[in-house]
């Protein structure tokens, strides 16, 4: 009855309402209230704040939330290992990564990964801006950069250049910058990554860095729309060789400013705080990992732009 109670919990958590999580479970809303005080009896602490128009969770009830999310998942690796055998993987897996490589390399690796393993059920969500990994509830995300929550698990990736480049027929018209301080001239497509503004964008090495600011008449949350508008011709980009690289080798997109780079950013797979994943995601960030490590060795084995 435990193990029941906690799921309940975790369902109150996500509805939101003890009347919701009632409808979800087919319970009526005094037995829920009913369980919910027994399973916080149990732990002799408040799991909810309440109001008489909210709840939210009490520091206690986000622990056992982090936690009784990865014992769930455990247990139900356990379950399958004994009914189905120990190769065979089953479960939910969230994953969160930025728009652009989300849907290329890291698309590919699911489709892939869920032939593989029919049983598993992915759901993907892309996003280029901050991701709050546990109270999202996100069993691995992707990020480029360094990670500043030390409570979360990393795990490196490799490291990739950014590039600026642009349409041959935006050079064509406009001219070829010569150095950063020439894209003062130059219309420049601009990412929002969540609330922050990608408008300041990196030169050089650490002893000889430039910062320059940036604008242009065209802003997106949207890391692969930002390389379309490039592609068409609106204007000047700076992304991440891992999104690129097909786009200058097709000739699509020409690299600028190339002696200028600054040195690459990390890209890391992050896991949330606490124990082991279970197998499925372990299987999953193997199957992303070995697809990006591909990515990285045909980039490097073709001609640098």
């Amino acid at each position: 009855m435990l193990i029941e109670n906690i799921r309940l919990f975790l369902t109150i958590a996500e509805k939101g309402s003890l009347v919701a999580a009632g409808r979800e479970a087919g319970l009526s809303p005094t037995t829920v209230s009913e369980r919910l005080a027994a399973l916080e009896a149990h732990y002799g602490v408040v799991l909810f704040n309440r109001t008489t128009r909210s709840i939210s969770l009490t520091d206690e009830g986000r622990i056992l939330q982090q936690g009784a999310k990865m014992l769930l998942a455990e247990l139900g690796d356990l379950d399958t290992r004994i009914r189905h055998g120990a190769e065979t993987l089953s479960g939910p897996i969230r994953i969160s990564a930025p728009i652009d490589l989300g849907s290329s390399v890291v698309a590919d690796a699911i489709s892939d990964f869920t032939r593989q393993h029919p049983a598993i059920a992915i759901e993907l969500f892309l996003s280029d801006g901050y991701v709050d990994i546990v109270g999202q509830g996100f069993d691995l995300a992707l990020r480029f950069g360094k990670i500043t929550d030390s409570t979360l698990r990393t795990r490196s990736l490799g490291a990739y250049r950014r590039i600026v480049c642009a349409a041959q027929r935006y050079v064509d018209a406009h001219g070829v910058p010569r150095q950063p301080e020439d894209l003062a001239q130059h219309n420049c497509l601009i990412m929002r990554l969540g609330t922050v503004l990608d408008n300041i964008w990196h030169f050089g090495s650490e002893k000889s860095s430039k910062s320059i600011p940036v604008r242009g008449s065209m802003t997106t949350n949207d890391g692969a729309l930002v390389r379309q508008w490039a592609r068409e011709g609106h204007g000047i980009i700076l992304k991440s060789e891992l999104d690129v690289a097909e786009d200058l080798r097709t000739g699509k997109l020409i690299a600028l400013l190339e002696e200028y780079s600054a040195p690459p950013k990390p890209l890391q797979m992050m896991f949330p705080p606490g124990r082991a994943q279970p197998r499925r995601v372990r299987a999953l960030a193997d199957a992303i990992a070995a697809a990006i490590a591909r990515k990285k060795s045909d980039i490097a084995q073709e001609p640098r732009p």
